[in-house]
């Protein structure tokens, strides 16, 4: 292969995900953030009910 043809072939989907930096500092920011949150709010829902 030359190097014309490596210059035309598709990058990866997933390969141009992992790629931007912004992207991933965004999900490193907001999966934790939510999945405590949910956390938080289930562990709020099951206190019972003080008499």
């Amino acid at each position: 292969m030359s190097q014309h043809d490596d210059e035309n072939e598709k990058v990866p989907l997933m390969q141009q995900l992992l790629d931007n930096p912004f992207l991933l500092l965004f999900l490193g920011v907001m999966i934790p953030m939510i999945v405590y949150s949910l956390w938080g709010v289930i562990d709020i829902l099951t206190i019972p009910v003080a008499k």
